[in-house]
């Protein structure tokens, strides 16, 4: 049975959309079966992943809205082992749709259970905000990664996004669990990085990954070609730090891992 890994972080620009491709691919890469599920509507891992999302006619908008079945909506990938249920614009009005549905934050969930024994990873996504489509995400996860960007304001909103994932495993996910905290944007030129990271580890009584992602200008060009780091610069720092998140990832079980 796969493991459900929702990424998410309310705050824009951590590195969400940057892990949710990178992590699919390295797992991919060690021929682990993996579907990416794309709930934000600007549809960023989409096109990271080469999949044109204003030519797709069934997205994860048509399935939550039941109006298509779940094998019209998944893509092939640039990528052996990767599939992708692909996301565009008009997710943006489906909080407002769905808000009439009965059990709204299951949908995802119920979805899901048909694909879990396909797959042995399915990672989601998540926009950057606790809306909605974040529940449904969280409701339907095994586990929560949360990157951070190793800036100021790191911890900013931090405490928000992990109230709200006990909240749901208080509420709708009894079996929801942190996955871990994965630091992004990496300077070990600047002090501000090791700071942010010590502060963390002072601070967070949940478990961080070993693994840090480098600020990498490989790791920020490689989405507008459509490709994941380990395609485009596959020996890149960024790629490098990808696989051995991946690593991680798939030897979670280990409790010695964490630091």
């Amino acid at each position: 049975m796969g493991r459900i890994i929702a990424i998410a972080n309310q705050k824009g620009g951590v590195g969400k959309t940057t892990t949710s491709i990178n992590l699919s691919a390295c797992l991919a890469e060690k021929n682990k079966k993996v579907l990416t599920i794309d709930i934000d509507p600007q549809g960023n891992t989409t096109s990271g992943l080469g999949i044109d999302k204003n030519e797709i006619e069934n997205t994860v908008y048509e399935l939550l809205l039941g109006e298509c079945e779940v094998k019209d909506c998944i893509s092939s990938c640039v990528m052996d082992n990767l599939d992708v249920i692909p996301s565009n614009i008009n997710l943006s009005g489906a909080e407002i749709e769905l808000i009439s549905i009965e059990n709204k934050e299951f949908l995802l969930k119920n979805i899901l259970s048909e694909l879990k024994d396909t797959y042995d990873f399915i990672l989601i996504d998540c926009p950057p905000s606790l809306n909605l489509l974040t529940v449904n995400a969280m409701t339907a996860a095994d586990t929560v990664l949360v990157p951070i960007q190793c800036e100021y304001y790191a911890l900013e909103g931090l405490s928000q996004l992990l109230h709200t994932v006990d909240l749901i495993k208080e509420r709708l996910n009894p079996d929801l669990e942190m996955e871990g905290i994965v630091f992004t944007m990496y300077d070990a030129r600047t002090n501000l990085s090791v700071q942010v990271v010590n502060n963390v580890k002072e601070n967070l009584d949940r478990k961080i990954y070993k693994t840090i992602i480098p600020r990498n200008v490989r790791l920020a060009e490689a989405p507008s070609y459509g490709m994941p780091i380990i395609m485009y610069d596959s020996k890149s720092a960024g790629a490098e730090a990808y696989r051995f998140l991946a690593e991680e990832v798939i030897e979670r079980e280990d409790e010695d891992q964490w630091l």
